[in-house]
């Protein structure tokens, strides 16, 4: 085995991944630390990868409260950069063996196309809304902070395996891009890096930006500073999106193609499953069949509350948005929020314009004339 070579392939990619990962963070303090000696950075992360010396650094805890509270850790800019690098040789192989209709953090798909889709299939088995449907729409409860460590770092293995040894050659040509002889390394580093990324316990000796008191009112469902050691993943790092696609891809897989429902789709825990109005109690039995499967299998429990079971024409919420047969209107918190930010706007004359203006322009994709036509008009604007 050359060290060599693998040492200069290994170092080209990081570079590629430190230079995605400094997209949107060049303002950053800890990006300009990194970027002051980026040569000798990159180098050294590089060494400490190859001889297993490498372990994730201790982030920024904090609380963000939009669009809803939940907690967020920022990894520093060294493990944001191992974040992409495995991110670049990982992703591009699981998204092609992923289903159409899983669209969280995929190229291509997300909020939007997840809203149009659930609008398709409501079209498709309503027979162009000739017919009645049933609709269930589910969550699981604290998904991030309940996924079980040494499942989810099996289900990476079986991929690798699957990746490295069991794809044809146009797959290793392209996405493993490597000496054919370097393979069996970059595979064990792999499998290595992908464990510290797994199995840290970012919450010891973590720095908090806020006050502690800015937990008070986040459930424990949704914090790892409450979950046991071998359970949870952080919100916010590149791996964990990718992480959440990789292991619910089971239970997009179950639904799917074990229990038969076509029209079925999920963005990151929420999913939904339409039916014509016949299939109603049949979808209803399966809903327990549902919940057995992500216990006993995935270790995840479904969420008792968060469940809608209705006729489509009675509106699916999903992802923001309530879709009706004909239109799509903004949900109850998505209009909220725009008030608020319009509020702070109008009346305090700050807010972030540019956030404000981004929500203007999903809107205009969605049914939402008559909503921003009373928002502009509540704060005397002209729209």
């Amino acid at each position: 085995m050359n060290d060599s070579r693998f040492a200069k392939y290994l170092l080209t990619e990081l570079w590629t991944a430190y230079d995605a990962a400094r997209k949107g963070k060049r303002h950053t303090i800890d990006e300009h630390r990194f970027e002051l000696n980026d040569i000798e950075d990159i180098i050294n992360l590089r060494d400490s990868i190859m001889r297993r010396f490498y372990k994730p650094s201790r982030g920024v805890a904090f609380i963000v409260r939009d669009p809803v509270t939940r907690e967020i850790v920022a990894a520093p800019f060294r493990d944001r950069v191992v974040h992409h690098f495995l991110f670049n040789i990982s992703a591009d192989w699981w998204d092609r063996r992923f289903i159409p209709d899983s669209y969280s953090c995929r190229k291509g798909k997300g909020t939007l196309y997840g809203q149009k889709r659930l609008a398709k299939h409501i079209r498709q088995v309503t027979n162009n809304y000739t017919i009645p449907a049933y609709a269930v729409k589910l969550d699981i409860q604290g998904y991030f902070m309940s996924l079980n460590h040494d499942k989810l770092y099996q289900r990476i293995l079986w991929g690798l395996e699957q990746q490295f040894y069991h794809s044809g050659h146009t797959d290793l040509k392209n996405h493993i891009r490597c000496h054919p002889e370097d393979k069996t390394k970059l595979y064990s580093t792999l499998r290595y890096l992908w464990k510290e990324v797994i199995y840290d316990r970012p919450m010891q000796d973590i720095a908090i930006r806020g006050k502690r008191s800015d937990w008070k009112y986040l459930p424990r469902t949704k914090s790892l500073f409450a979950q046991p050691p071998d359970r949870g993943i952080v919100i916010g790092n590149l791996t964990s999106q990718l992480l959440s696609n990789i292991f619910l891809d089971q239970l997009d897989r179950f639904i799917r193609f074990d229990l038969g429902y076509v029209h079925y789709g999920r963005y990151v825990d929420d999913f939904f499953i339409i039916v014509p109005m016949p299939q109603r109690d049949q979808l209803l039995r399966d809903i327990e069949v549902i919940r057995k499967y992500l216990l006993f299998e995935l270790g995840l429990t479904l969420h008792p509350k968060k469940q809608y079971k209705q006729p489509v024409s009675c509106g699916v919420p999903f992802i923001g948005t309530v879709v009706y047969p004909h239109f799509i209107l903004p949900g109850k918190r998505v209009r909220k929020n725009c008030y608020q930010a319009a509020y702070k706007l109008a009346t305090q004359g700050e807010g972030d314009l540019d956030g404000f203006i981004a929500r203007m322009g999903y809107m205009k994709h969605i049914n939402s004339y008559k909503f921003l036509q009373q928002l502009f008009d509540s704060f005397g604007w002209d729209f």
